[in-house]
């Protein structure tokens, strides 16, 4: 247990103090008795003396002195609490590889149902943003509590031409990220609009951490064969460099299949060497899902990443509720007990 106020500490001292005190008061209030002529009528009157129960309240009182002391020094210890990621954006390749069967019935279809089954298991406080992308990226869902909202997102998505694993990328930082002014002329080919008077251009902020932002991530799910759009390391460098984690979801069989669409035919494989490097770098995970049943498994354990870690939390307030619990229960044994605070 570590503590941000350890010097604090030394009011402990205190405590062998007040111990030595009550210890002094009882030997004070014997020895006053012992001025009696008769001891035998003291005992008569008194009847049968409390015993162990007298040494109860102030024992409850020390302790609940000695939590309040901790307190003071603001303890932190590492517990397992809910996680603060506030936001997920789910990217979701939506390109005409995705229509391929290694996967069943599709991999668009299974990638569908995954991600529905994902969102039903997330706590409704977790809000979900959905980014499509092929030749280019869009967000066909803002981050929203809405389950009902995003289930009619997924079921919207129309497969495109092309894949742009970068554009994706990019976009659901933007997503995370909407006033941090990120650049998007290079997904969507349109120039920035010109500053106004007195305007200043937004500084890039300075690099933090790979992984260190608590509080959203993405995951990029895709068979991972980049045709267009920018370079996905460079994006998953503008993830990392913002701390933000991008987990990465292989879909489709390492063999691949050839597809054909409005007269056209190509061979789809998924690399995986791709998607592993944009998790590696972003401190985050590579999952491969070779069949729907994979896919499903792969979003419940992401679910269950994503929700629950291990987190160093300050516990002042929990000594405090315990030192006070512990006053009010002495007191009042010592009120049930002997009549009286004491």
């Amino acid at each position: 247990m570590n503590f941000v106020w350890p010097d604090l500490l030394w009011l402990l001292a205190a405590l062998p103090v007040l111990v030595l005190l009550y210890l002094w008061l009882l030997y004070r209030r014997k020895k006053n008795t012992l001025r009696y002529a008769s001891l035998s009528l003291i005992k008569q009157a008194m009847g049968k003396g409390p015993g162990w129960r007298r040494h109860v309240p102030p024992a409850m009182m020390l302790v609940a002195v000695a939590a309040l002391l901790v307190a003071t020094a603001r303890p932190l210890a590492v517990v397992t609490l809910p996680s603060q990621q506030e936001t997920i954006v789910l990217a979701m390749d939506v390109s005409g590889s995705m229509r391929a069967t290694d996967v069943q019935p599709s991999r668009l279809v299974a990638a569908q149902e995954a991600a529905k089954a994902f969102i039903r298991d997330l706590p409704r406080s977790v809000r979900v943003g959905i980014v499509s992308f092929a030749g280019t990226a869009a967000v066909v869902q803002p981050p929203t509590q809405s389950r009902e909202d995003l289930f009619a997102a997924i079921d919207r998505f129309q497969l495109q031409r092309a894949t742009a694993i970068g554009s994706g990328i990019v976009l659901s930082l933007a997503t995370l990220f909407p006033d941090a002014g990120i650049d998007l002329s290079q997904i969507t080919g349109a120039r920035n609009m010109p500053l106004g008077p007195g305007e200043k251009p937004k500084k890039e902020p300075p690099p933090v951490p790979p992984g260190s932002y608590a509080s959203g991530a993405i995951i990029l799910l895709t068979d991972g064969q980049r045709t267009t759009g920018p370079d996905p390391m460079d994006a998953a460098k503008m993830a990392a460099d913002r701390g933000v984690r991008v987990y990465t979801v292989g879909i489709g069989t390492k063999e691949g299949e050839t597809i054909g669409f409005e007269g056209w035919s190509m061979r789809v494989r998924l690399d995986e060497e791709t998607l592993k490097n944009i998790a590696n770098l972003t401190r985050a995970e590579y999952f491969y899902a070779g069949t729907a049943a994979d896919l499903k498994k792969v979003y419940q354990g992401l679910s269950t990443r994503l929700i629950v870690e291990k987190k160093e939390t300050e516990i002042s307030a929990l000594l405090a509720v315990i030192g006070a619990a512990l006053t009010i229960l002495g007191a009042g044994l010592s009120v049930w007990w002997f009549g009286r605070i004491a």
